[in-house]
């Protein structure tokens, strides 16, 4: 069943529910408002009709039947009864009457003074009357004949004007849910159209006021974020499969020089060494890959714990230093301070992204010099990179944390670009920010902040 169908439906029912029991209260409230003007009719006929009989002078009690035998007094098959206490029959306008009084009906109305009841489609009336300083019991049932053709004409007025009511609630709903869902409609097919192939097509977003505006405009920005994905997915593949097959083609050509040419063991070594370090290279290059896309894809999976980081310093000072005597990385950090540097992170992803950033500003840095600061804020930590290579230039400092971009100073440098990139995720994912400046004067920074 489809949204409009239902909607049609559900309008309907909701109508025609409130319309069906505001038709019940009307026809209720008007049956009863209905029996209780006759009932006052009822009573006053009676006692009109026992004061002309008991006052012989008015009217004499024949004349008086034979008036209620024609119906020319006011209702519909009246029939009077008057009785003394006892219960004995002093008058009767009709046959029927007398004989259908129950003991128990004189009984209530001599206890308390009056009385009505139904008797079919008849009502009837009992009350004790004085006259004369003699009391009586008077007993009247009547027909509500336009009465009861009042209610009958209101009922079958309220059940078509219902059903009326309810076929022009369908055609409304049809109507509404056509004109509400329309947007959604279009929607829909400007959907369709947004392909692999165009991605960059947009729904419209309107006056950017009502729901479904809104809904286009959270639907363009999530475009937005799957179209950047797209077009980072496809420049990491290629630039990847570029990388990867650099090194691979450097390894295969070295191996087959090595093969034909070196036949001493010194210039073996030389091609092997050679070898090794493409080797090294390319091993760096996949971590940093896979690191990348773990981090990118599985985030629930990684573990936190609390993690100091002047430790997480002296590791990576103590791993650069043993792989390349010539680093100098020169830490400070005050020792004086209350708080410990600690944060809750994953630390082997936080061990990897100081490595990385001690790694390149002692690779870049004057004299292979790169200075770390630690300082503990009142609610951060705050770890500064700094050397005074050559700087990097403003168009690169705006791309520099993309993956495979790297800046014209680096050149002559071996890495992949890949770095930068997998510390930018790691900070981030630590709820981190990591900043970067760059100038001849004050050299190379890069500053990272993170919770304590």
């Amino acid at each position: 069943m489809t949204i409009r169908t239902r909607f049609t439906f559900l309008f309907t029912g909701i109508v025609s529910l409130l319309l069906g029991i505001f038709c019940l209260v009307i026809y209720f409230e008007a049956e009863f408002h209905q029996s209780r003007e006759f009932n006052e009719r009822l009573r006053k006929e009676t006692i009109t009709s026992a004061t002309f009989i008991l006052s012989k002078d008015l009217l004499s009690p024949e004349l008086f039947k034979q008036l209620t035998k024609r119906q020319i007094t006011t209702l519909t098959n009246e029939e009077l009864v008057i009785l003394d206490l006892n219960g004995n029959v002093n008058y009767e306008s009709g046959n029927t009457l007398s004989g259908s009084l129950s003991k128990d009906i004189l009984q209530i109305i001599k206890q308390e003074g009056e009385y009505f009841w139904e008797n079919g489609n008849h009502n009837g009336f009992g009350t004790l009357f004085e006259l004369n300083g003699e009391k009586q019991i008077l007993v009247m049932e009547a027909f509500d004949k336009y009465g009861i053709s009042k209610q009958r004409n209101l009922r079958l007025m309220l059940i078509f004007g219902w059903v009326g009511i309810v076929l022009l609630s369908l055609l409304a709903g049809w109507f509404l849910s056509n004109r509400f869902l329309s947007p959604i409609k279009k929607i829909i097919q400007n959907i369709d159209k947004i392909t692999g192939s165009q991605i960059g097509l947009r729904l419209n977003e309107g006056k950017k006021t009502d729901e479904l505006e809104q809904l286009s405009i959270r639907f363009n920005q999530m475009l937005n974020r799957l179209e950047e994905a797209f077009n980072t997915q496809k420049a990491f593949v290629s630039h990847a499969s570029h990388e990867l097959r650099t090194p691979l083609t450097s390894i295969t050509g070295q191996i087959q020089v090595s093969l034909m040419v070196d036949t001493e063991a010194a210039e073996l070594r030389e091609s092997m060494k050679s070898v090794l370090d493409d080797i090294q290279q390319l091993n760096k290059l996949t971590n940093n890959l896979l690191d990348l896309t773990s981090i990118k894809n599985n985030h629930e999976g990684i573990k936190y714990e609390l993690v100091n980081l002047v430790q997480v310093l002296y590791q990576a000072q103590t791993e650069l230093k043993n792989k390349n005597g010539n680093y100098q990385i020169l830490m400070t950090y005050d020792e004086a301070t209350e708080l410990l540097p600690e944060i809750y992170a994953n630390e082997p992803l936080i061990y990897t992204a100081i490595l990385n950033l001690i790694d390149n500003g002692a690779k870049f840095g004057k004299g292979n010099t790169v200075e770390v600061n630690l300082e503990v804020l009142s609610s951060t930590i705050s770890l500064t990179f700094k050397n005074f290579g050559t700087p990097i230039s403003a168009e690169d400092q705006s791309n520099i944390f993309e993956p495979f971009k790297r800046g014209k100073n680096a050149a002559n440098t071996k890495g992949h670009g890949v770095g930068l990139s997998l510390v930018k995720q790691i900070i981030e994912l630590h709820k981190g920010t990591i900043s970067l400046n760059s100038s001849p004067q004050s050299g190379t920074i890069f500053t990272i902040n993170l919770p304590l």
